[in-house]
């Protein structure tokens, strides 16, 4: 997709500590999210879904990967497949969605 990410690994920033131990977190993943209201649906939700300052204004999510045991096989599926469809080419975005992949 030409260096357009959806899902990434992130390196331990200033801006997101573990409460419990002071340290920066090392075990985080973005996931890009298609608008405002699905960002701020997943973080107002029960899941394990956060964000930090450094991604306000960016529509994505972040996961603790020790916390990915509280995410269904269908929520992260959905997650994404959003986030996928957030950052792929409109035509093959289309063309997922009309072969009924996308719902």
């Amino acid at each position: 997709m030409r260096g357009k990410a959806f899902v990434i690994y992130r390196e331990p920033r200033p801006d997101a500590d573990d409460e419990a131990t002071g340290e920066r977190m090392d075990d985080v993943v973005v996931f890009s999210t298609p608008d405002d209201e699905t960002k701020r649906a997943l973080i107002e939700s029960d899941g394990p879904w956060f964000t930090t300052p450094h991604f306000d204004g960016y529509r994505a999510v972040l996961l603790r990967l020790r916390n990915l045991g509280a995410v269904t096989r269908d929520e992260l599926a959905e997650v994404v497949t959003d986030a996928w469809l957030a950052r792929a080419p409109e035509r093959l975005a289309k063309e997922f969605l009309a072969e009924g992949s996308g719902g």
